[in-house]
């Protein structure tokens, strides 16, 4: 029942915070989930790995409904979507079947240098000059294999990257938000396949599991944040986000740096 309320908390917790910033759940579940197993006393080796499978299962349940309400305010550039979802299905997939083969050491390191990077941008509220155009779909592919890459390595929506990238490339902030939440989606399945099976004949991992897929979080953690994401973007409307924004830029530094301490 610990465990479960955890799950329950994680997953309130990452749907009032998506809805306040847009971030995605990732940043929040990946370091909580990776503390539960370790006091849970799974083996260390595949501790992360079953992290950011279990995380990037619970994103593909609550990207749907994210994108539901951004294509239905019109803000989901589909055609950017297609054009960049065949680059994003491979880049994601390659990226699980790589982290199945590093060290969950190497893999803190990776998702410590990309916390601190998304804290550091939420601290200084940086964004990306418009100054070209969206690419041709070489381009593109190649864009969506990167970002779709680091996403499946860091457990996350990919929302951190892409938004950046389509405003960089002349897309208005508001339809880059809902086209980034569409992109999740694709990012989250062809992630969570790449974890299951890539995860199959791994030892050690609990029951029930797919792979490095846990599924007791992923119910908990998307049923509970599908319910509170719409309440976190009602108080972005009365809240100073503003103020809260440097709060969780700290708190992701934080975490990034509980992580960091473990490594060593």
């Amino acid at each position: 029942m610990f465990f479960l309320g955890s799950y329950i908390i994680i997953g309130a917790a990452t749907g009032l915070l998506a809805g306040l910033f847009g971030v995605g759940g990732g940043l929040i579940i990946v370091p909580a989930l990776t503390f539960l197993f370790t006091i849970r006393g799974l083996p260390e080796p595949i501790i992360l790995h079953l992290a950011l499978g279990t995380s990037l299962a619970c994103i593909m349940f609550t990207s749907i409904s994210s994108l539901r309400a951004h294509h239905g305010k019109g803000a989901v550039n589909w055609q950017v979507v297609r054009r960049i979802s065949p680059g994003i299905l491979v880049g994601t997939f390659l990226g699980a079947f790589l982290a199945a083969q590093l060290s969950t050491r190497f893999l803190k390191g990776v998702f410590v240098v990309f916390i601190y990077y998304v804290a550091l941008q939420m601290f200084l509220n940086t964004k990306p000059a418009p100054t070209r155009q969206l690419p041709g779909n070489s381009a593109m592919f190649g864009a969506g294999t990167l970002i779709g890459g680091i996403s499946s390595l860091v457990g996350i929506g990919g929302g951190s990257m892409s938004v950046p990238f389509l405003v960089w490339c002349n897309v208005p902030m508001h339809s880059a938000i809902g086209t980034s939440a569409a992109i999740g989606f694709p990012i989250a399945l062809s992630g969570t396949v790449g974890y299951l099976v890539n995860g199959l004949h791994v030892a050690g991992l609990p029951s029930p599991s797919l792979g490095f897929v846990y599924l007791p979080p992923v119910i908990g953690i998307s049923v509970a944040s599908i319910l509170t994401a719409p309440l976190g973007a009602m108080l972005a409307h009365s809240l100073p986000v503003a103020r809260l924004r440097i709060v969780f830029a700290l708190l992701l530094f934080a975490m990034g740096t509980k992580m960091l301490a473990s490594i060593f």
